[in-house]
């Protein structure tokens, strides 16, 4: 009786099928630029799986820096980082030990390429090496204008694809060409890389003017609409500066990784040792010749005491 009584106190409501309503299709629009040329199913499974089994250049770059750093130098350290998606961090390893060290360090990472910061007391060196055998590049680092020093207009999608561009001297001279190949190595994002983006918005430039490379980061814009399609011109594409801005002189090419055989040496480098020593020689003769001039001077008081002279005013 009570299994009835709950049976006719509850209300049931019937679905008639005439009632129910139709789902409604939505229909997506399909775009194919930003759209990865390589990748044709649209799982996120097998996507994974194909940038991993077409992952075949797998340079990676570790950054790290000596201590003492400024705040200064670690901004820019850090913005570069920012721009390599395939770069390791690691903790700072003094000057004094690095040589021994960072092979170890690069291999343990499975690095093949290491841009190491070193702060020196007068001067911002950058050491550029494949791993291990070499060879290194030991530049000096000048001009440094990290992203929150300078306030620029352009932006682009963090770790996406860079282009690389290089001056016509890079072709001409031998050493620049050992230089393009290290810095290609470096700062070219690996294709298919899992962090990186299947597209390319901005441009790594590097120009030589006077025996100093200067590092440009530039933004790819598109000057008549807010985004780029399929039939955009080249033509009408422009380039907005992002930042970060500093650069490179060239000290020494070795044939190893932090040293080794010497295989070119800038003639126009000037160490700050160098300078101060010039300064400090410039300096003394401006003293010397300043002294020589007080000692004549008071020679000719001392003759012109005692002596009835017009001109012994100018003495006094």
């Amino acid at each position: 009786m009570n299994s009835e009584k709950k049976l006719i106190g509850k209300k049931t409501k019937r679905k008639d099928a005439n009632n129910e309503k139709e789902p409604i299709e939505t229909k997506v629009e399909k775009t194919e630029f930003y759209k990865d040329d390589d990748i044709e199913n649209n799982e996120p499974n097998t996507i994974i799986q194909d940038k991993k089994s077409k992952w075949i250049n797998r340079q990676r770059t570790m950054v790290l820096s000596s201590r003492k750093v400024t705040h200064q130098e670690r901004h820019l350290m850090k913005d570069i980082i920012d721009l390599l998606p395939h770069a390791k961090k690691e903790c700072k390893i003094e000057k004094n030990v690095a040589k021994d060290e960072l092979t170890e360090v690069c291999s343990n990472h499975n690095c093949n390429n290491c841009l190491y910061f070193e702060h020196r007391k007068r001067e911002f060196i950058l050491w550029i090496f494949k791993n291990p055998e070499g060879p290194s590049i030991k530049f000096q680092i000048n001009n440094i204008y990290t992203l929150k020093e300078i306030r620029l207009t352009g932006n682009c999608l963090k770790y996406s694809r860079p282009l690389l561009s290089f001056d016509a001297s890079f072709e001409v001279f031998p050493h620049l060409k050992v230089v393009k190949e290290l810095l290609i190595s470096t700062f070219n994002t690996p294709n298919n890389h899992p962090k990186s983006k299947p597209f390319y918005d901005h441009v790594l430039s590097f120009f030589n003017v006077n025996n100093t490379i200067f590092f440009r980061n530039y933004q790819i814009l598109n000057e008549l609409s807010k985004k780029f399609c399929n039939d955009d011109d080249i033509s009408k594409l422009q380039l907005v500066e992002i930042g970060p801005r500093f650069s490179m002189t060239i000290i020494r090419i070795f044939d190893g990784s932090l040293g080794g055989k010497t295989l070119f040496s800038n003639p126009f480098y000037i160490s700050p040792a160098a300078i101060r020593k010039k300064n400090y020689n410039s300096f003394m003769e401006r003293k010397n010749k300043q002294f020589k001039n007080d000692e004549e001077m008071k020679v000719l008081r001392e003759k012109s005491k005692g002596k009835d002279n017009e001109h012994s005013w100018l003495y006094d």
